[in-house]
């Protein structure tokens, strides 16, 4: 069956869930570009909630940048496809192919426009303009319309799970979306400096890990966790920069979190809370929420979040 056959396959009609079975991408690896394929023995599996670098030689050019907007990098790989801890692929196992799969091409294809949508999309939310599906279709989507529902879905859950951006419609007669930050946070890290990326979701990762843990958690306990997103004290990571710099100032100075030291501790010990203006702009249900859908991905694991939302009650935040 030709590319052009299984596109036809994406019905708008049905549910995202069951087009991505249709097409044999729920729980699959996001297929790389030719030049990768040579080197994914090697390679560990994209953690969702996490990027990954692709070599710049296999990519075509990004979608045209909206006016006003700073050009991204076009060599980071924003797919959430691929599960933690999966084994080898079907081909690994099998030996080295010497024709490609039609199967594994057509997904390389859906999960490069993905790419291609959550880079045109991050590039309206920093313009701060708005955007339709007409715009999406014929910028970013093009022969691929059938199978819109599908990108769209995994484009929108990326931009929510990697930077904690969320994608409103406001307009359901002309398909028009905004962005905005998620959870009432007015905070996205862009201003000032070199920064790039929007850094709420990670916010709301640490916000909901110290939720989890009370109203504290240890420094040790933050970084654990953050390590399942391949994030490191001490390593510049290609999306969050420097993230000790980032936890330990930057949050600190915006009034998001408190970084003190533990009472008593010797050695010295530190950990997080909430600072002021997490408390005001949102709410520990809320950080949860968002947490425990992205726990469904990113296999983090927390306690129930019922006990958290009546621990919250009984306090009256």
């Amino acid at each position: 069956m030709s590319l052009e056959q299984k596109s036809q396959h994406c019905k708008p009609e049905e549910g995202v869930e069951a087009q991505e079975e249709a097409l044999g991408l729920v729980g699959a690896q996001a297929p790389a570009t030719e030049e990768k394929e040579a080197a994914a023995s090697s390679s560990s599996p994209l953690v969702p909630g996490t990027l990954e670098e692709v070599p710049a030689a296999g990519s075509t050019g990004p979608p045209q940048s909206p006016q006003g907007a700073s050009a991204l990098p076009s060599t980071v790989n924003f797919t959430c496809w691929r599960q933690p801890n999966e084994g080898s692929s079907s081909q690994e196992e099998e030996g080295p192919s010497t024709s490609p799969d039609p199967e594994s091409l057509f997904r390389e294809a859906l999960s490069k426009k993905v790419d291609e949508l959550v880079h045109f999309l991050l590039l309206k939310y920093r313009a701060k303009e708005l955007v339709t599906k007409a715009e999406m279709l014929e910028r970013v989507i093009k022969n691929y319309k059938h199978c819109f529902p599908v990108i769209f879905g995994k484009a929108s859950e990326s931009l929510k799970m990697i930077f904690g951006i969320d994608v409103k419609e406001v307009d359901p007669t002309s398909n028009t979306y905004t962005l905005v930050t998620c959870l009432g946070l007015s905070y996205d890290g862009l201003l000032g400096g070199n920064h790039i990326f929007p850094k709420t979701g990670l916010l709301i990762i640490v916000l909901g890990t110290i939720a989890m843990e009370g109203d504290s958690a240890s420094e040790e306990e933050i970084w654990e966790e953050l390590s399942v997103m391949d994030v490191y004290d001490g390593r510049e990571h290609s999306v969050y920069g420097e993230p000790r710099k980032l936890l330990t100032q930057e949050w600190v100075q915006e009034n998001y979190l408190e970084y003190r030291k533990v009472p008593g501790s010797d050695p010295a010990r530190y950990e997080f809370l909430w600072g002021p203006r997490a408390l005001a702009e949102t709410s520990y249900v809320k950080v949860l929420e968002h947490v425990v859908r992205v726990n469904a991905r990113v296999r983090i694991s927390y306690p129930s979040l019922r006990e958290a939302a009546l621990r919250e009650e009984e306090e009256g935040v």
